[in-house]
């Protein structure tokens, strides 16, 4: 049996690891594989380090967790679909949307959120790794909603255990109801393609806290694409969508990685939340991920609930 060595990902956090120098070999092995998934399971999200830095070992890391599925978005670039389907890429580019915060410009910047909100079914888990690293900024942020919820505010938690939120695929943020910082301005919008097919789907709704198989409970909102609280689209349930999000922030305990070309990261999108802390317009930066298909069950179309 092989071993692997498990470092915690950061002193203090309740959540994440970090495992050096995995060879495609070792990932060949079935102890290796089981224990991966079982520190996968236990901590949310894992940090490699040292790996060999190609879309092909990506591949191969993201098969130890479970089969890929492709991005339900069909403009969004594929790398090679052919040969390796649902590797996607997320670059910089002079027509995307710019931000300011705290005065800074910010492009590919994305608030706090989980993937595939907008969709009935959320995919397992994502990994990324980075091919062009920004000089300034372009680090990744992750949360864990396991943690958010043992902490923050009972009454809010007892609220937000009674509601599910509806969620768009329409990500403007001049239609953003929640989450933005109160320093932010956006200098570039967000391309219309998105939107016009956002116009096509109906919205989803997912529970703002679920409960695991193992018994703990995750809050698990997301106020990206956030549209309010499924029957209570009123101005009083927006304000309580947004007293509970503010909590949230506050009470989170976060982590953002500085990239390295060797390191891939996965982590559990039915557990954590993520944002992209954008990079200077004027910096290169070009990422590849893969996605891990399987759903925790939960989520509906608002016009097509599940079993209809």
């Amino acid at each position: 049996m092989s071993a692997i060595d498990v470092r915690e990902l950061e002193q203090g956090l309740p959540f994440g690891a970090r495992i050096s120098s995995l060879t495609p070999e070792d990932l060949a092995d079935p102890s290796v594989r089981q224990q991966l998934n079982d520190v996968f399971e236990a901590r949310g999200m894992i940090v490699f380090e040292d790996v060999e830095p190609t879309s092909r070992m990506q591949v191969q890391l993201s098969e130890v967790f479970g089969p890929l599925k492709d991005h339900p978005v069909k403009m969004v670039e594929r790398v090679d679909q052919a040969n390796m389907p649902g590797v996607i890429t997320i670059r910089t580019d002079p027509a995307a949307c710019i931000v300011e915060i705290d005065g800074e410009r910010l492009m590919n910047w994305q608030p706090w959120h989980f993937d595939h909100s907008y969709n009935d079914e959320l995919n397992r888990a994502g990994v990324l790794r980075a091919q062009a690293i920004a000089a300034k900024g372009g680090r990744t942020g992750f949360c864990d909603g396991m943690q958010i919820y043992r902490d923050m505010d009972p009454k809010l938690r007892e609220q937000a255990e009674r509601i599910s939120v509806l969620y768009t695929l329409d990500l403007h943020y001049a239609r953003q109801m929640f989450g933005l910082p109160k320093t932010f301005r956006e200098i570039q919008p967000k391309g219309e393609k998105l939107l016009e097919f956002a116009k096509t789907l109906p919205r989803a709704i997912h529970p703002a806290v679920w409960t695991r198989r193992t018994g703990e409970k995750v809050v698990h909102l997301s106020p990206y694409g956030a549209r309010g609280i499924e029957g209570r689209e009123t101005p009083e349930g927006h304000a309580l969508l947004r007293e509970i999000w503010e909590n949230v922030e506050r009470t989170l305990k976060p982590y953002y990685h500085s990239w390295k070309v060797t390191d891939m990261l996965i982590w559990d999108n039915w557990r954590m939340l993520h944002m992209a802390c954008g990079c200077d317009p004027a910096c290169d930066r070009v990422m590849q991920r893969t996605t891990i298909k399987r759903d925790y069950g939960l989520g509906r179309w608002e016009a097509h609930p599940r079993g209809a």
